[in-house]
């Protein structure tokens, strides 16, 4: 199946080379999971704060538990500070 990934922030340089728009578009088994999605982006863990599926927010510890469905947007963003 094909899930988009989308990478924000810092988080885009992890993405390869031939993504636009920080986002690239991944195959994934039909039984794929949110980490398991991740995992070739060789994302830090502590980088990889806020995670939605289709705009609705993933908690670290559903992560692993998460299956993806064909056509998920898959989006990651880092911790954010602001002043």
């Amino acid at each position: 199946m094909r899930v988009t990934v989308k990478l924000y922030a810092t988080l885009s340089d992890y993405l390869p080379g031939h993504a636009k728009n920080n986002r690239v578009e991944v195959e994934a088994t039909d039984t794929a999971t949110v980490t398991e999605v991740l995992q070739p982006f060789a994302l830090p863990s502590r980088l990889t704060h806020l995670v939605l599926v289709n705009g609705t927010y993933i908690p670290p510890d559903e992560r692993a538990d998460k299956c993806l469905a064909e056509g998920d947007v898959l989006a990651v963003w880092p911790p954010i500070a602001g002043g």
